[in-house]
């Protein structure tokens, strides 16, 4: 499942309702609204809270961002682990993403954010397609997997629209920075970058060129600490189930029916020179 898939709306305030309560929860609002005020955050302990949180294990700091292929190139950024982490250090916040409705065709998930300090909020629909290319309709488990995929990314953009993106962006940085390690010699670079060369050749049977492609890069060599960072996105992208081996790979090996009609055309030509 690639971002590309999803088609992303934000919602406005006025139009949403972004919290609709009745008596009773806005009498409960009304108090969490009170609470925040007298007890205001600090940004700094906030930030500081945030960054322990992400770097306290490399596990941890991957899960901190994604790499996706879209339009021929991946695109990069802070994940949903990212969102709920800041989510719990910011504090004074509700936030909340679900599925609001499934048709025929597409499963819709809104995520909402409100900062209840700033009186700040935001909503974000996310639409995914429940069919596959044939245009058959998933069974059930595959729509809840789509649906939870989809509310993570109607979460995180909740959450980032409200957060001050340079929060977010401090606390990203020193997760990337965390998981490349010390490669400050070209001894360290090279471990680091033949390990994760490695993982992608062993663990999904990515060659090192096209690891290289990946990266936008014509030698390995090239493979710098900004590149392993992607590789890393890319790999927690897979884990989490954000897109898949053929999507990743599609601007490198085409699709499988063009691979098909070039293994074809390949044997139809070694045929035609046995001939001769």
């Amino acid at each position: 499942m690639g971002l590309e898939d999803y088609e992303v709306l934000q919602v406005s305030t006025q139009e949403a309702q972004v919290v609709q309560v009745d008596a009773v929860e806005r009498a409960n609002v009304d108090s969490q609204v009170a609470t925040a005020k007298q007890y205001p955050r600090n940004l700094t302990r906030c930030i500081d809270n945030s960054i322990y949180m992400a770097t306290m294990d490399a596990e941890t700091a991957q899960s901190c961002g994604y790499a996706l292929p879209r339009g021929g190139k991946p695109i990069t950024g802070p994940s949903v682990h990212l969102a709920k982490i800041i989510v719990s250090n910011w504090g004074n916040m509700r936030t909340e993403a679900k599925v609001v409705q499934i048709t025929d065709k597409q499963i819709i998930s809104r995520g909402t954010c409100w900062d209840l300090e700033a009186n700040v909020a935001s909503a974000f629909e996310v639409r995914r397609s429940i069919v596959d290319k044939y245009g058959k309709r998933y069974n059930d488990d595959m729509i809840t997997v789509t649906g939870n995929a989809a509310n993570s990314i109607a979460y995180r953009n909740a959450v980032f629209a409200v957060v001050p993106k340079g929060i977010t962006e401090k606390v990203y940085r020193a997760a990337q920075k965390f998981i490349t390690g010390d490669l400050s010699d070209e001894e360290k670079l090279l471990k680091r970058r033949t390990s994760a060369i490695n993982f992608f050749n062993d663990e999904y049977g990515i060659t090192e060129d096209e690891v290289i492609k990946l990266c936008g890069k014509q030698t390995v060599k090239q493979i710098k600490a900004d590149e392993i960072a992607l590789l890393l996105g890319m790999q927690q992208s897979l884990k989490d189930g954000d897109t898949t081996v053929d999507e990743l790979m599609k601007p490198i090996r085409g699709t499988k029916e063009a691979r098909h009609e070039n293994v074809k055309s390949a044997l139809l030509d070694n045929d035609k020179t046995d001939d001769k």
